[in-house]
């Protein structure tokens, strides 16, 4: 007997009836009684069916994917796909409330295969039909209900293409998690073993690999492709427009032209500029090599360098706020002149010496605005060419950044002159580069915004298109370089070479900071047509279908990008985010992200699905942009021990075999 609610209640109503005195009620409520009962063992009955037809499509879905899995892999022949299909149709429709264990002919399943052609892909078409017996639908004559589904699965022409944007930065070195990552992604069964399993022919899975830092390493065989902006790497430290937010470019002393031979380093290791005295992250060194020795004044001596003579050198030593080598020096020549140097300002002064004193020859008078300083002046140059160089250099970009001042009215006897309305002077190197662009050891920072943030192909009549060249140094490695003890290892564009992948894998080792955005916009990058990558052109032809994959993993919060105010390293800032993300780093990987989510393929589809992966094991909280990053909540992973992250990449590989397998 049924107690289920619905019948109580007619009970309970039918007992209320039996006392009724109002004349024909009886006889109406025993006529309607019969389309009542009917109308709710309907939707009871409905509901039943549903379910029965619920579980026969999981059914029918699992066997298709499970068929077309071991067609491609070659286990089973076309002739043997009707009986296949009914094997395992039984055992995962078993159970169901529609299968009947004593009369299998209740389940009709007919399994229909179609081969691929040129213009269409590999198609299995499941049909299946059962019926279950009604409890209240007899009434009306109804004494069972039917129902049926179908299932397809495609294969042939589903490609798929998977970027793998994987952190390098010095924290992977804990908790064996780099190890661990190699050994998930490259290792016998890993993530590229799964993929390529995949592969029925080459070009079927291709994979990128982009290991990330603060930076990215391209490699040093692309120092002459158009699409890198040289604007940081040839400039001085004033002409970097990236630490301009929150006051971290440094900016030339007023007494710079009496700055020379003696005279101590103007730059000091801290921020602003006090009593006329430029600061920044960097002091002085006697030539523009990473080896060359720090030096506290500027020293009388003349050095050749890459066949360029250098007068009395200034030299910058590495910044530690945006983390980079400077490529030139400042050269210190010599005008034999005794002149004013500075004018119009209280902050006007003499370049001290070592022991504190003015240097020999310099003298000031006045005060206030009225004060003005004398002495034996020097001419400025950076050693990167100049604009006005027509013989040396002629491979090379152009430096036009100020190396010095001048009087507004430019006088003759004012051109080595700060004054309050003082114009700059532009470089005027005519030697060869002290170090050309051919010696760059192949890091690109984040471009310039608002194309940090886009996909955008890079174009030479846009220069925030271009990927600025950068020479990354942190921990006193420069970890591009070819020569360094920990190296970031180089971006792999697509392909299906499998050795070649797993040895860039192999060979990653943890290095600087994190910045999960400049490795996202590379993979994005990796998976587009044209430069810098060049993806592999993808097929037009009617039935090839592309999955583009992004999985980015990194095991700790972004602390630093090209932009010093956004981050130190150890953490990053809140001054330039946002209410959303307050971390400027996070708040500029929020942008990219959406630009990634709203990209559509040509069906109006999402282009890109994005896998992101934090390897939690510092006790971090949970990373709220690699959460936000995911296309969807279930594509995010916070694993606790470097020992799950095998496990989450066969995760991550068993759905894409689903995807590449079936759609």
């Amino acid at each position: 007997m049924l107690h289920l609610p619905v019948v109580r209640r007619i009970g309970r109503q039918l007992a209320s009836f039996k006392k009724a005195e109002q004349g024909n009620i009886a006889v109406i409520f025993a006529i309607a009684l019969v389309p009542v009962l009917t109308f709710v063992g309907a939707a009871i009955d409905y509901s039943r069916a549903t379910r029965a037809r619920s579980s026969m499509q999981a059914a029918l879905d699992s066997t298709a994917l499970m068929l077309s899995r071991d067609l491609t892999a070659g286990t089973i022949s076309q002739s043997q796909i009707s009986q296949k299909a009914a094997d395992y149709f039984k055992g995962l429709f078993a159970g169901s409330e529609a299968a009947d264990t004593a009369a299998k002919t209740r389940v009709q399943l007919t399994a229909t295969y179609t081969a691929a052609t040129t213009s269409a892909a590999a198609k299995i078409l499941l049909e299946g039909s059962s019926y279950i017996d009604s409890m209240f639908m007899q009434i009306a004559g109804y004494p069972t209900l039917g129902f049926n589904t179908t299932s397809t699965a495609t294969w042939g022409n589903v490609k798929m293409r998977v970027a793998l944007a994987l952190d390098n930065t010095g924290s992977m070195s804990d908790n064996n998690k780099m190890t661990a990552l190699k050994n998930a992604v490259a290792g016998t069964g890993g993530l590229i073993d799964q993929l390529r399993a995949l592969s029925k022919t080459n070009g079927d899975v291709y994979i990128s690999v982009i290991p990330f830092a603060k930076d990215v390493n391209v490699g040093t065989s692309n120092y002459g492709q158009s699409w890198i902006d040289w604007t940081d790497w040839l400039n001085p430290p004033t002409a970097q427009p990236a630490n301009v937010p929150g006051g971290y470019q440094a900016s030339l002393p007023i007494n710079w032209h009496a700055v020379g031979p003696g005279a101590k380093c103007p730059f000091t290791n801290s921020l602003g500029n006090t009593n006329g005295r430029a600061n920044g992250a960097f002091t002085c060194k006697t030539a523009p090599t990473s080896s060359a020795l720090g030096t506290s004044t500027i020293q009388s001596t003349t050095i050749t360098v890459n066949g360029a003579s250098i007068q009395n050198p200034i030299c910058p030593t590495f910044d530690g706020n945006s983390q980079t080598i400077y490529n030139g020096c400042w050269s210190s020549e010599p005008t034999g002149l005794q002149e004013t140097f500075c004018s119009g300002s209280s902050n006007c002064s003499c370049p001290k010496n070592s022991s504190g004193n003015d240097v020999s020859g310099c003298t000031c008078t006045g005060s206030g605005t009225s004060k003005y300083c004398t002495g034996w002046t020097y001419v400025h140059n950076w050693t990167q060419p100049g604009p006005n160089d027509t013989t040396d250099n002629l491979d090379q970009p152009r430096v036009s950044a100020a190396v010095g001042f001048r009087d507004a009215t430019h006088t003759p006897n004012k051109e080595h002159i700060w004054t309050p309305n003082a114009t700059s002077v532009a470089n005027d190197w005519r030697q060869a580069s002290s170090n050309p662009i051919s010696t760059w050891t192949g890091c690109v920072a984040d471009r310039t915004q608002p194309n940090d943030t886009t996909g955008v192909s890079p174009t030479s009549s846009d220069a925030t298109t271009l990927f600025p060249a950068n020479e990354y140094y942190e921990n006193s490695i420069s970890y591009c370089s070819s020569s360094a003890s920990t190296k970031l290892g180089r971006v792999i564009p697509l392909t299906y070479d499998w050795s070649a992948l797993k040895t860039a894998v192999n060979a990653m080792e943890p290095t600087g900071g994190t910045n999960q955005a400049v490795g996202l916009a590379w993979a994005w990058q990796s998976l587009r047509q044209g430069n810098p990558l060049n993806a592999p052109a993808e097929s037009t032809s009617s039935g090839s279908t592309y999955n583009r994959v992004i999985i980015l993993l990194s095991d700790g919060l972004n602390t630093e990008d090209r932009w010093p105010a956004y981050g130190n390293g150890r953490n990053q800032t809140t001054t330039y985010g946002n209410s959303t993300f307050p971390g400027s780093i996070d708040a500029r990987q929020q942008l990219l992200c959406d630009n990634l989510k709203n990209a559509k393929d040509s069906n109006g589809a999402a282009m890109y699905t994005i896998y992101t992966i934090q390897v939690n094991t510092g006790g971090d909280p949970t990373s709220a942009i690699l959460k936000y990053c995911a296309s969807s909540p279930d594509k995010f992973y916070e694993i606790k021990s470097s020992t799950e992250i095998a496990t989450i990449f066969n995760t991550i590989g068993t759905a894409l075999s689903k995807l590449r397998l079936a759609r």
